[in-house]
Order: structure tokens, then C-alpha cells, then sequence
């Protein structure tokens, strides 16, 4: 893939929010943690297994409505064989969303039996949702509380305090800002992330970014390319950058003298890969490679301790 300069974000606020975290952690029976269907390892923040230790945890693949279905399945199953609840969901038209509670009350059957023999049937189950930046929590609170509860906004860190939230089915969240980890060592995981709006795009080189995307899509997802900019399956290039050059020519993106204008053409393609206008696309495959090396389908944790 493309050169480009190393995406690092971690503003002041996040190393607040770590400490937040801790702090809470008691006050919770449960973790939900929120991944981007699209990104299923990538938007997973590897700090979180050591923040919330032996807590039971519930995996919410968010935005699956813009994800390769036959992938998303193929992730709940990932997640399932390591022990973990998983429920998918689209938080924007609400489907999936009816399934939080009853998979909260199936993960903590033990503990829910446990406090109906104290007489604290009707306790209220208490959740902290834990999720990276634009991940879509806020969408998700708004949906299980029936309306605008948590300011929801398509770009990253906009929650930036705790919050509690009573939803139905007897469910008490406590929201979270959202927390990317302290360096981002792995670039294809970084330029997943960027690819999707988790990392802020003022920081990033537009015409870079979209070239590496452009290399993944032709690989993957040709006919995608084909469909939407006429770039051909078999179409020869030699760096991200041409294929770039060739979508901005094939769009009639052009300076003066008949030069392609990249910068353009990057915007669109960004744009228009985050509108899912290029079709349901997901980013990573279980068995590839994660983060810190180990393939995506090694167990590398205990499902008994609450981690996945």
C-alpha cells in the first residue's frame, strides 16, 4: 500500500476517560462493547480487556448495515468460538437494537439468579458502554432509550463526559467517551480506522489514505470499483496513487491542462466509501493478520475471565 505519514491521535481527553473507566468499573454488572461491523478487530481498543478486567462482556457489532453481511457473519461466529455474547445491529434504523436487553439478561443468568435470591429481583441490570471514537454508541444509547439522550454527531470524540441512562427492559447504561489507545503501531490497522472516520480527518493525507483504500477495494471488492468508477478489474497500476489518478480522470476530475485532481477525487472517494455508496464493504477478514501480529482466529484469551 501507499507511503504516508504515521496516524497518531490521542488527545488529552482520552487519557481522562482511561482513568474513567477504572474509576467506574464497579458500579457496572456488564460491558458492552461496541465494534464497527466493517472493522470487527481493528475497532476493538486493546486496552479495554486490561481496563475492564473479569467483567462479563457483550460484543455489539454496530453498523452492520454497511458491512458484507457473509463477513458479519463470519465475525459473529470469531467472536462466539472465544466465548463472547455477540448481537449485531444498525443503530440508525434501529434493527438488532430490541436484542440488547435479552442478550444482557442471557450473559448474566448467574448473577440475575444470584440477586433474585438476595430479594433484589427488580434491580436494575447497570452497563458500561465502551466503544472507540464513531463507533456509533450515541446512535445506539438514543435507540435503546427511545430518543435523543446522548449528543450523536458522525465524527469522532464528540462524547466527552459520563453519562447514565435508564432504557427499557430494566437496563441502566452509563455512556462513555469514546477512547482510541496511546499509539496506533499498527498502520493497517490505523488506516482502517481512518478509512471509517474513527481518527479525525484533519490530521490525515487525504490523497495517501485513498490510495491505500483504492488498492484494498480492487483487491477485494473490484467490481465495486467497476460499477461505481469504471475502474476495471484488471486495470494496471502500479501504486494506489495511479489507480487514484485514474478514478479522478474517469470522474472528470481535472485541472488545468487535463491534469488529474487527486485531492478531488480522494474527498470522493472517502466520502462516498463512508455513504456506503460503493455497497456494503468490510475491511478485515478473520485470519488475517490483527494488530500485535497474532492471526485473527488464535485464541489469545481465556472466554472464562470476561475478555475476548
Amino acid at each position: 500500500m501507499e507511503d504516508m505519514k504515521d496516524i497518531q491521535w490521542f488527545p488529552g481527553h482520552m487519557a481522562k476517560t482511561r482513568r474513567m473507566i477504572q474509576k467506574s468499573l464497579p458500579l457496572v454488572d456488564a460491558v458492552a462493547e461496541l465494534l464497527d461491523a466493517r472493522l470487527p478487530l481493528s475497532s476493538r481498543n486493546p486496552e479495554f480487556d486490561r481496563l475492564t478486567r473479569r467483567k462479563p462482556r457483550l460484543v455489539i457489532l454496530n453498523k452492520a448495515d454497511m458491512a458484507d453481511p457473509a463477513l458479519t457473519q463470519q465475525w459473529v461466529e470469531y467472536y462466539q468460538k472465544r466465548g463472547a455474547a455477540v448481537i449485531t445491529a444498525d443503530s440508525k434504523s434501529g434493527k438488532g437494537v430490541k436484542s440488547f436487553a435479552p442478550a444482557l439478561r442471557r450473559l448474566l443468568a448467574p448473577q440475575l439468579a444470584q440477586y433474585a435470591a438476595k430479594g433484589m429481583k427488580g434491580r436494575p441490570i447497570r452497563v458500561m458502554i465502551l466503544g472507540i471514537p464513531n463507533v456509533g454508541k450515541s446512535s445506539l444509547i438514543n435507540r435503546l432509550a427511545g430518543g435523543k439522550r446522548a449528543k450523536a454527531e458522525d465524527r469522532a470524540g464528540v462524547t466527552r463526559t459520563q453519562q447514565w441512562i435508564k432504557v427499557e427492559g430494566g437496563v441502566e447504561l452509563l455512556d462513555t467517551p469514546g477512547v482510541l489507545w496511546p499509539k496506533l503501531e499498527d498502520q493497517e490497522v490505523a488506516c482502517r480506522l481512518a478509512f471509517t472516520g474513527a481518527v479525525r480527518d484533519e490530521i490525515l493525507d487525504t490523497e495517501a489514505l485513498a490510495s491505500r483504500l483504492l488498492v484494498f477495494l480492487h483487491r477485494q471488492y473490484p467490481k465495486a470499483l467497476e460499477e461505481r468508477y469504471r475502474i476495471a478489474p484488471d486495470a494496471a497500476y502500479t501504486t494506489g496513487f495511479d489507480l487514484l489518478e485514474l478514478l479522478a480522470k474517469n470522474r472528470g476530475m481535472l485541472l488545468a491542462g487535463g491534469v488529474p485532481n487527486t485531492e478531488r477525487a480522494a474527498i470522493a472517494l472517502i466520502d462516498e466509501f463512508r455513504a456506503v455508496k460503493l455497497g456494503r464493504i468490510t475491511l478485515e477478514r478473520p485470519g488475517e493478520q490483527s494488530q500485535n501480529g497474532a492471526d485473527h482466529g488464535e485464541k489469545t484469551t481465556d472466554p472464562s475471565d470476561g475478555t475476548v
